[in-house]
């Protein structure tokens, strides 16, 4: 009895196999997941290496010739080191005539001052001739003319006291005046020497033995403290990004490595021309950096772990960003939110969580709705099916 069921069943399980073969499968769509990964928002810029600040060092007398060097380009100095000194005979043989001067004025005084002692005895003599006068023109036994002219000259001799001690006032403002000469010539002669005002490195030396030094042409040029800075140009569209103490990467020309820096200071203001800002940037270490070298420059905005996605498989229209993730061999078509895009990846804040299986590929055949058979890339570049 049980024979001819067999054949029955072998025919249903073929009829099944048919079946299945003419029942078309959901087309092989390449997926990728949602994964959270490190991912950098930088601003990329380039610039010139260049002192931080430069210092002039230019002589404080004029008119004189330099007479010796003492520093050159590169040399490392101090603050208060004489780097050039100027001749100093034009200033000495004014001073001996200062002093010769003050001698002179200072004998005139002497002898003013004698004089005022004679005067000053024949005054007392003369004012006491006049009193006699007058008593004796009082009681009637001297003439009243004698009398009065004996007051007059001792009138005349109390103003030649006056006389005297106003010209020795007068003598001795010229003593002052010449001590005032003398010290402003110690000053010059002391400011022959020319020091730097500030510690740095000589980047430039403008003095020559035997010119005639002039305030108008500096004699040396210092980087204050050796500091150098990169000036790096920034676009407009990425100032408001940027700010001080943000993190560079800066690579040099020639260098096999990058050097790390630090955003100092941003200029408030960009060029009317070219519609750029600096950025000044504090370059960590010696790194052997030279003024006038060239730079590359990554100022690091933002960095952090985030949900990312391939570029490729984000559709962005004007209603906001998409992507189509397949859930059950569906493909639904999901609002995301982007946020930092770093190289080929984009940070997704909204719409995505990690591991979510989405098409790599935006603007493939694919709808909303449609059925799908996934196949993940792998990390080696190969694929593989996904099993859901």
């Amino acid at each position: 009895m049980l024979a001819p069921l067999v054949p029955a069943l072998s025919a249903n399980a073929a009829e099944t196999d048919a079946a299945a073969e003419r029942t078309p499968q959901p087309p092989s769509i390449i997926a990728v997941r949602a994964v959270v990964e490190p991912i950098t928002d930088r601003v990329l810029s380039s610039g010139m290496i260049t002192a931080r600040e430069e210092v002039l060092v230019a002589p404080q007398i004029e008119g004189l010739a330099i007479e010796s060097l003492n520093a050159d380009v590169g040399d490392r100095v101090e603050a208060g080191q004489v780097l050039a000194t100027l001749s100093k005979d034009q200033l000495i043989l004014q001073k001996s005539q200062y002093n010769a001067n003050r001698a002179k004025a200072l004998a005139a005084i002497a002898q003013l001052e004698a004089q005022l002692a004679e005067v000053r005895s024949t005054t007392e003599e003369t004012v006491k001739t006049a009193t006699r006068a007058r008593q004796l023109a009082e009681k009637g036994t001297y003439s009243t003319v004698q009398a009065e002219q004996a007051e007059a000259q001792a009138v005349a001799a109390k103003a030649r006291i006056r006389s005297v001690e106003e010209s020795i006032k007068v003598a001795e403002a010229d003593v002052k005046l010449i001590d005032a000469q003398i010290e402003d010539v110690d000053l010059r002669l002391a400011r022959t020497e020319v020091k730097a005002p500030v510690a740095g490195i000589v980047s430039a030396r403008g003095a020559r033995v035997g010119a005639i030094a002039g305030a108008a042409s500096p004699l040396f040029t210092l980087i204050r403290d050796g500091l150098l800075e990169l000036r790096a140009d920034v676009a407009e569209a990425d100032m408001q990004r940027i700010a001080e103490g943000q993190g560079v990467r800066i690579s040099l020309i020639g260098a096999s490595g990058t050097v790390q820096g630090t955003v100092r200071l941003i200029d408030p203001t960009l060029n009317m021309t070219t519609r750029l800002g600096l950025a000044r940037i504090e370059v960590e270490g010696d790194a052997h950096l030279r003024a006038g070298m060239f730079a590359d420059a990554e100022i690091i905005v933002a960095q952090r772990d985030a949900v990312t996605v391939p570029v490729t498989s984000i559709n962005m229209g004007a209603d906001g960003a998409d992507v189509l993730k397949i859930e059950n061999g569906v493909a639904r078509l999901t609002a995301v939110t982007t946020g930092i895009r770093d190289g080929g990846r984009v940070e997704i804040t909204e719409g995505l969580a990690e591991g979510d299986l989405i098409v790599a590929k935006a603007g493939a055949f694919v709808r909303d709705g449609d059925r799908v058979t996934p196949v993940e890339e792998t990390g080696s570049g190969g694929v593989a099916a996904v099993t859901e």
